[in-house]
Parts: C-alpha cells; structure tokens; sequence
C-alpha cells in the first residue's frame, strides 16, 4: 500500500519541484514564490486544507492537495482534490487508485462525508480513474469561479 503522509512545513523543497512538475505537463506557467505562499499555510495547519505526500515521505512520488469546506446536502465535511500529482515514471502502476482508496480513511477521524474532484470532459484517463473509484459526475451543476486579484 502507498504511504500517505499529511506533509509539514520541512516538505515544502520536496513539494516545490513536483508542483511545477504539474503546472508544466499541464501547460501552465508557475510562479515559484505564488506556489509557496499557497502551500505553506495548508503545511502549517491551516483548517481550509491539507497536503499529503504520496510515497516515502523523505522521497515522495506524488502529492495530494485538498481543500475543505462544509456541505448541508453532504452532511459535514467535504474535501475538495485540487491538485493530484503522481510523478510520470511511476504512473500507470495504480498508485493514483490506491491513493483514492486511502483519502477517506485518512480523513475519516475529522468525519469526512464526502470528496469532490473537477476534471476536464477530454480528461479521459483521469475521469476513469475517478469512476473506477466511485466518483460520480454531477452533469447537472455548473462550476463558477470568481477570481480576486490583489
């Protein structure tokens, strides 16, 4: 079984590099200094969310990022998967599976009623891997961002 290891202050150098990692295969330019202030709350104990390296945690292969928030219709608690890296070499070997597995006993001391995940319509291999762990698509909500800028 893939470790899960809720990550701390000290794995923000091991974090920082997966990150871009991401941002990059996903076309998307980082801005390194960005990327630490959002992280580093969430390492400190922030209540909204939470990081979790995937693997040894001296050596991760992938990291999980969630935010929380509260649902009446869910019944509690909810997590939110925001970001899902697992590193290309090791992919394909079901460790994404079994990190899904894990979450909800990870989180069920905190009475987590439910976990949502967006993905893109031509995300093939993502959404099945989010079906094959019992995600359901919610084809009757529409997502709206608001973006605040500083």
């Amino acid at each position: 079984m893939t470790a899960l290891t809720l990550a701390r202050p000290d794995d923000l150098d091991r974090l920082l590099p997966m990150v871009a990692s991401r941002h990059d295969e996903a076309g998307r330019t980082g801005d390194e200094a960005a990327t630490r202030a959002a992280l580093l709350p969430l390492l400190e104990g922030s209540p909204h969310g939470a990081v979790y390296l995937v693997g040894p945690p001296r050596a991760p292969i992938g990291y999980v990022v969630l935010s929380f928030g509260w649902s009446l219709a869910a019944g509690g608690l909810t997590a939110r998967i925001d970001e899902m890296h697992i590193r290309r070499a090791v992919r394909g070997r079901g460790i994404g599976t079994e990190v899904l597995g894990s979450l909800p006993r990870a989180l069920a001391a905190a009475g987590l009623r439910a976990i949502e995940v967006e993905t893109g319509r031509e995300d093939a291999r993502a959404r099945a891997l989010f079906g094959r762990q019992r995600f359901h698509p919610l084809e009757d909500r529409m997502t709206l961002r608001l973006t605040l800028h500083r």
